[in-house]
């Protein structure tokens, strides 16, 4: 037996509205005519009758489709970095949009496809999102869809976007060392060329001449970031005659190394070393012991805005493009006492 799909006839029937009334408080217009009661009393008849919208018809009216891409490179298959697709989703499910994702491993012929197909699909805008903080172009294939950068800008500003305050997160754990007496605070990075790195290292320069000591020879840049290079660097560092009281390390798996080093070196921490970091990776920085203070990148946070940077620009397609900086806050645990 064919169970009968309930109409807006009947969600009004059982309300006891107008049609009208009831389509107006299901697709959130006319707020200014329907009470808050009367709105609660037609979706509470809809949720009872199991009453669905059709979204098609919706569309044809509205020349919307609810639906939102999102495009990434590698971001899907970056376990920190899924809180992204986690936040843009949320925003988008709370509007009552639809996200669409598609992974392009950074391809630009790929990522070109990946676009023209979402426009095929009538999407109503595109998220753009990189694994890491990056300087883009926007690609040409968007042309006239409306669109907001995640986790990358532009460098003319052309474009709505949002990336880690790189630099308030630096100083933020660096606050933690200085705040607590350190001065000699060496720094453990990498020599890739990225974003991050850049804004980090030279926000650690910066604080440490603030205090009066020569940022250089407390400066080790390996190849790589990764946990056995922030080993191999930090044995140089911390073998030094006048070692470092405190280290900033570029990320968590390079702070994984410190951790292994100083302990080689007969180094406790924090009684004999302090040590901060960034990105506060969920499966690091709290299991190491003492827990790692680490500057956390907000990548739940920028999914969320970028859809609603992206929700805001479909509303006004006229206003100015935004760039946002996304705090980075310090997750505070036990990595940093007094120096000796």
């Amino acid at each position: 037996m064919v169970t009968k799909q309930p109409r807006l006839a009947d969600v009004a029937r059982a309300a006891g509205v107008s049609t009208a009334t009831a389509s107006m408080a299901l697709n959130e217009t006319g707020g200014r005519r329907i009470g808050p009661e009367t709105r609660e009393r037609v979706r509470a008849a809809a949720a009872e009758l199991g009453y669905r919208p059709n979204t098609v018809a919706r569309g044809l009216r509205t020349r919307r489709t609810q639906m939102i891409g999102f495009v990434g490179d590698d971001v899907a298959t970056t376990p920190f970095a899924g809180q992204m697709i986690r936040g843009a989703h949320d925003a988008a499910r709370e509007a009552g949009f639809l996200l669409l994702m598609v992974d392009t491993s950074g391809d630009k012929d790929e990522t070109a496809e990946a676009i023209g197909a979402l426009q095929e699909r009538q999407i109503d805008g595109i998220v753009l999102a990189t694994m890491y903080h990056q300087v883009v172009e926007v690609p040409d294939a968007i042309g006239s869809t409306p669109c907001v950068l995640l986790d990358a800008r532009t460098a003319d500003g052309s474009a709505s976007s949002v990336v880690p305050d790189e630099r308030g997160g630096t100083l933020g754990v660096l606050a933690e060392l200085t705040g607590a007496g350190h001065v000699r605070i060496g720094h453990v990075t990498t020599r890739e060329e990225v974003q991050a790195r850049a804004v980090r290292l030279a926000t650690w320069r910066e604080r440490v001449s603030d205090c009066g000591v020569d940022p250089e020879p407390l400066l080790v840049e390996v190849e790589d970031a990764t946990t056995q290079l922030g080993y191999e660097g930090a044995l140089e560092l911390l073998s030094r005659p006048d070692r470092p009281t405190a280290v900033f390390c570029f990320n968590d798996r390079m702070a994984m190394g410190v951790y292994r080093a100083a302990a080689e070196l007969g180094l406790s921490i924090p009684h004999d070393l302090s040590v901060v970091s960034y990105d506060d990776q969920e499966l690091i920085a709290p299991a190491l012991h003492p827990g790692l203070t680490s500057a956390a990148l907000p990548h739940y946070e920028m999914g969320r805005w970028a859809v609603v940077e992206l929700l805001r620009r479909l509303d006004d397609p006229e206003a100015a493009p935004v760039q946002h900086l996304m705090p980075c806050p310090v997750a505070r645990r036990h990595s940093v006492a007094k120096p000796q």
